[in-house]
């Protein structure tokens, strides 16, 4: 046997191990060992590699191998046949960090969370209370003015009779 094996490997003593080259199937993702499967060149000159007929075929009827559940790609999608080595990533716990608002400061916001809830209802109603009092005022002050200066001005009696013509653009007809 010595002289089937390479002039510099006679020494060793270690057993060879032959690598074949594999290509991946383009639909199944399954390999394909040298001498087996097809060849098929696109329109836009890229080859893609068939294992089967069958492959080919679903690929040409331009079905989608992620819907195939004997594909590796449909396999790959619904999680199937991962090893258990392969340990699920731990997520991090978010932590809330509070900052401060535009008009507002960090101890404003730290006071209003702290406060009771009949003390926050207190603030609400006072708040609602004062609102209303200014909208008073105002609508007091404009009745005021109203009925002080504004009863100087005539009415004029404007021609409105065929005002819009011009907007329709001509005759209905």
């Amino acid at each position: 046997h010595q002289a089937d094996l390479d002039p510099g490997k006679r020494a060793s003593g270690a057993e060879e191990v032959m690598v074949v080259k594999t290509e991946k199937c383009a639909f199944s993702e399954f390999p394909i060992y040298p001498g087996h499967g097809t060849k098929y060149v696109r329109r836009d000159g890229q080859p893609l590699i068939f294992g089967t007929s069958k492959a080919k075929s679903l690929y040409l009827q331009r079905l989608k191998p992620t819907k195939l559940t004997w594909t590796q790609g449909w396999r790959r999608l619904n999680k199937k046949g991962l090893s258990e080595a392969a340990v699920k990533k731990r997520s991090r716990k978010t932590t809330k960090i509070t900052r401060a608002i535009v008009g507002f400061s960090l101890d404003d916001i730290k006071r209003v969370r702290t406060q009771k809830p009949h003390e926050r209802s207190a603030a609400r109603e006072a708040a609602l209370r004062e609102v209303k009092e200014r909208n008073k005022k105002d609508k007091a002050a404009k009745a005021a003015r109203k009925s002080g200066g504004g009863g100087n001005k005539e009415k004029v009696a404007q021609n409105t009779k065929g005002f819009n013509k011009g907007a329709r653009g001509g005759n209905k007809r």
